[in-house]
């Protein structure tokens, strides 16, 4: 009472304003308190791109003309850019049942690179209502990035308390790249499956995991490092089934999900060999964009010379390996769960080992969203976590007007997102 009364009256007035409208929205959000958890989750996910279509909007109102439309298209037409032009192709026309290709032999960009579970339920919806590829694509990725969403919130509570789990999708949500979950491009679907394949994964449910194994290596390249996550759990539950039982019914689930996922890392380089009759019609395709062939690793050290020149340039890719590896065994990420943490670490050599390194691959991160969970271990301080958030929506807004805007570099060429 004598600290109040030492108060100048206008600090008094301002405290008290600033203690009615804490009140306030303390009592405006006690309901949400109350609320199931899925519906908290879409109320965050629906908030997070709220925002996202603000910041397309904005950068869309500064656009330029580009190959995709003149100046300040409308969303649908700003967000139709880049990837979604080849998904848009795929989604009137299919595949091309030959790799175009240059006079030197070399093949030429085309659909091969981009998988078909992502345009064909864009096409199932729009055959269902009329809606053509840029509202479809949309609509498709919008409402995957929210089945995302809630999928990998289920997968954050096997490690932690629904508040900390909830924070872990807000930091997913609000993603610097996190606008592609809402454009018509695949993340958002892989993402899903992703999630769920993990989440199933984790619970023992090997057969229900098998045919989400599938899907996910049919919107998105990631059944190599899948597989190596399988193979590592069961060698895991396998060394350890004196102390926890491993069942004859669950090793054969999980033999089944072994083979189904190895056979699924290789399922569309097979189904593009089957359909053009050429053995290196993915891979050709692939690097197609690069330039050269796949040598894996040589292209981080490459970009490491450009950046750093000869001396130290090959430095550069080991010094991204240590600084991962320390990172990954971290306090806060030992506490997302092995397999989470395996899954990173595959993951990662994944990207090592054939990603050619360029503007791409930011997006190309996403799949890392386990490490979400791992930034809201770090801290409970309210504080520390909309910091993230807030610093998450600036470089949104850095990644959708550097790379979504389209600008010529002197190449002839264009930074992708």
């Amino acid at each position: 009472m004598k600290d109040w009364a030492m108060k100048a009256p206008a600090e008094r007035d301002t405290t008290t304003i600033n203690d009615a409208i804490y009140a306030g929205v303390r009592r405006f959000l006690a309901p949400l308190r109350r609320a199931p958890w899925w519906l908290k989750v879409t109320l965050l996910y629906v908030a997070a791109r709220l925002v996202s279509t603000a910041i397309l909007l904005g950068a869309a109102w500064h656009a330029e003309e580009s190959p995709w439309g003149g100046r300040q298209p409308d969303y649908l037409t700003f967000i139709d850019r880049w990837d979604a032009g080849w998904y848009e192709r795929i989604f009137d026309g299919g595949y091309p049942t030959t790799i175009p290709r240059n006079d030197d032999g070399t093949a030429q960009p085309n659909q091969w690179a981009f998988y078909p579970l992502f345009p064909l339920l864009a096409r199932a919806l729009s055959g269902l209502t009329g809606l053509g590829w840029p509202a479809a694509g949309a609509i498709v990725a919008t409402a995957a990035g929210l089945a995302a969403a809630l999928m990998i919130y289920k997968l954050f509570r096997n490690f932690a308390t629904p508040r900390t789990a909830l924070w872990g999708v807000a930091f997913f949500a609000m993603f610097p790249v996190s606008p592609v979950l809402q454009v018509p491009y695949a993340e958002s679907l892989g993402i899903f499956l992703l999630a769920a394949a993990l989440h199933l994964l984790i619970k023992g449910r090997y057969w229900a995991a098998s045919p989400t194994v599938l899907l996910l290596s049919l919107s998105r390249p990631a059944g190599v490092p899948f597989a190596a996550v399988v193979l590592v759990h069961l060698l895991l539950r396998w060394s350890h089934r004196k102390r926890e039982p491993f069942p004859a019914r669950e090793l054969a689930g999980g033999s089944v999900l072994l083979f189904v996922s190895v056979v699924s890392a290789f399922v569309w380089m097979l189904i593009a060999w089957w359909l053009t009759g050429e053995r290196s019609a993915y891979t050709d395709t692939e690097t197609a964009w690069r330039g050269t062939g796949l040598v894996l690793f040589k292209p981080w050290f490459d970009a490491g010379v450009e950046l750093a020149g000869p001396l130290w340039g090959p430095v550069l890719p080991v010094l991204l390996v240590v600084l991962a590896a320390l990172y990954l065994n971290s306090r806060a990420v030992r506490r997302i769960g092995l397999e989470l943490r395996i899954w990173c670490a595959m993951y990662l050599l994944y990207l090592l080992a054939v990603l050619h390194p360029q503007s791409s691959t930011f997006r190309m991160l996403l799949p890392l969203f386990p490490l979400a969970l791992a930034a809201a271990f770090i801290s409970t301080s309210r504080a520390y976590r909309w910091s993230v958030l807030v610093m998450f929506t600036l470089l949104q807004i850095v990644w959708v007007v550097w790379l979504w805007q389209f600008a010529a570099i002197s190449t002839g060429q264009a930074w992708p997102p």
